[in-house]
């Protein structure tokens, strides 16, 4: 089977469980955004770095598919997606991000200023800073779908901000996981 089936050349896409929907619709600018958060963590993991900070990374990864997933059904079909791939996002979920945030601000990330993103001469952290941004877009991407009135789970709202604040701090420790000691 082909990838190319021409479908989307009427400017709708199909979501799952047959729907069509159109490419324009704020569900769809949704998806994009995670899609493309999606793809700035893997630039971030292919830069290399921590070892640590790679399966964060794809703990991350992991859970976008199934929270994707949940995104793309219209809310009728939520029930059924649940059923179907038990793989939706949950507050737990949400506490174990925060919490691995928190173990990293305990080995001393501090906030000292604007972060300039590639200062470092580090690809890796670059790369955290750039999935971060994305990681923003999405969540504001997921705010306009929940205030269209579709409704979208807390879980799923509060992740990309937790995720965010992750991110923000993984691009701040050093290459091996440490906190750098800054030169002064």
């Amino acid at each position: 089977m082909s990838i190319i089936t021409g479908r989307g050349d009427s400017g709708e896409t199909d979501l799952l469980f047959g729907k069509r929907i159109a490419k324009t619709s704020v569900r769809i600018g949704a998806l994009g955004a995670i899609d493309e958060f999606n793809s700035a963590l893997g630039l971030a993991r292919a830069a290399g770095g921590d070892p640590e900070i790679i399966a964060i990374i794809d703990e991350l990864q992991a859970k976008l598919i199934g929270l994707m997933g949940e995104l793309g059904c219209v809310p009728d079909d939520v029930a059924r997606y649940a059923e179907t791939f038990k793989s939706s996002l949950t507050m737990a979920d949400v506490d174990h991000f925060q919490s691995i945030a928190r173990d990293f601000e305990k080995r001393g990330v501090k906030f000292t200023g604007w972060a300039r993103p590639g200062a470092e001469g580090s690809l890796a952290k670059a790369g955290l800073d750039f999935a971060r941004a994305a990681a923003r877009r999405a969540e504001r991407e997921v705010w306009r779908l929940h205030e269209t009135g579709e409704s979208v789970s807390d879980p799923v709202r509060l992740f990309f901000n937790r995720v965010s604040d992750l991110l923000w701090i993984l691009a701040r420790v050093g290459n091996d996981g440490t906190v750098p000691i800054s030169k002064k």
